[in-house]
């Protein structure tokens, strides 16, 4: 077996550069726990104030999204209409037949 000189490559490094001492800084900040990244969050603020009521909100199940709902709009009576009828049995399924007027004075078949 032969012996490698490991040689070390690229531009020696200067320990007490002041690059060196911030990047060594960081690392014990990094394994310490205590780097902080990004800007801090204020936890009076408003959108806060609202991220919190919507986890508080999605983890009981009363998430709240969108406008709510007028139930006695037009469009939610027929909903409530239908869906009775689908619960009695008596909704029609598929297309109405077309009502034909038949006019005495009118030949229905030339």
């Amino acid at each position: 077996m032969k012996n490698v000189n490991v040689v070390k490559l690229g531009r020696p490094v200067n320990v007490n550069s002041k690059r060196q001492i911030r990047l060594r800084e960081l690392e014990l900040k990094r394994k310490n726990g205590e780097l902080k990244r990004g800007r801090p969050v204020n936890e009076n603020s408003v959108r806060q104030k609202e991220l919190d009521r919507k986890k508080f909100n999605r983890e009981n199940g009363i998430e709240l999204r969108g406008r709510k709902v007028n139930p006695l709009s037009v469009r939610q009576i027929r909903l409530k209409e239908l869906e009775e009828k689908r619960k009695n049995g008596t909704l029609k399924l598929g297309r109405p037949k077309k009502v034909k007027v038949e006019d005495s004075n009118e030949v229905v078949n030339k």
